[in-house]
């Protein structure tokens, strides 16, 4: 096997990490920037990075489903019981997909609401959802109840993650590791 097959590309590789790293970010700040008691301005300060680097995710996701898209991964086969590779495909499916939804939701309940996105706003973009409190309050129970689906994909991901790498020692792990670099 050469060492393209051992590792994911560098460019997925660090796409991988510069989301972690966000999302990972985004869901603190997310529950925190709801809750009573916060001064007007550090809860404005919360809502404005929330909201633009949910525009950032939304952008690097598309980023990644064409990278992976134009870059296949080719990886070598790893010995998984069924009940494993089926978890490992389903959470991949659904963060793939809460990634997609978050952000989606997450504009049409701002835009819906009436407030602003500070980064699309001086990009020059148009809001594309109308003004409705209706859709604003779906939008908002989705972002909600999304919020906690892909905290728990998540920690799913990164139980599966040590596992491989700490338990099981396989090369699951060293696939998507280090961010940069050939690290073979």
């Amino acid at each position: 096997m050469t060492a393209a097959t051992k590792k994911y590309s560098g460019t997925s590789r660090l796409i991988h990490w510069i989301m972690a790293i966000l999302i990972i970010m985004m869901i603190p700040v997310g529950f925190l920037m709801v809750q009573e008691g916060l001064s007007r301005s550090l809860q404005n300060t919360l809502f404005i990075t929330h909201k633009n680097v949910g525009v950032l995710l939304l952008i690097l996701i598309f980023v990644r489903l064409f990278n992976r898209w134009r870059n296949p991964p080719h990886l070598e086969p790893v010995e998984l019981a069924p009940i494993q590779e089926f978890a490992a495909r389903m959470t991949h499916i659904g963060l793939y997909a809460l990634l997609l939804i978050m952000p989606l939701a997450g504009y049409v309940r701002v835009r819906a609401g009436g407030f602003p996105i500070e980064a699309l706003g001086a990009l020059g973009m148009p809001t594309l959802v109308p003004r409705s409190e209706a859709l604003a309050e779906a939008a908002k129970m989705v972002h909600f109840y999304g919020a906690y689906a892909i905290t728990a994909l998540i920690l799913m991901h990164i139980g599966a993650a040590c596992f491989h790498g700490l338990v099981r020692k396989d090369g699951v792990f060293s696939r998507i590791w280090p961010p940069v670099g050939k690290g073979v």
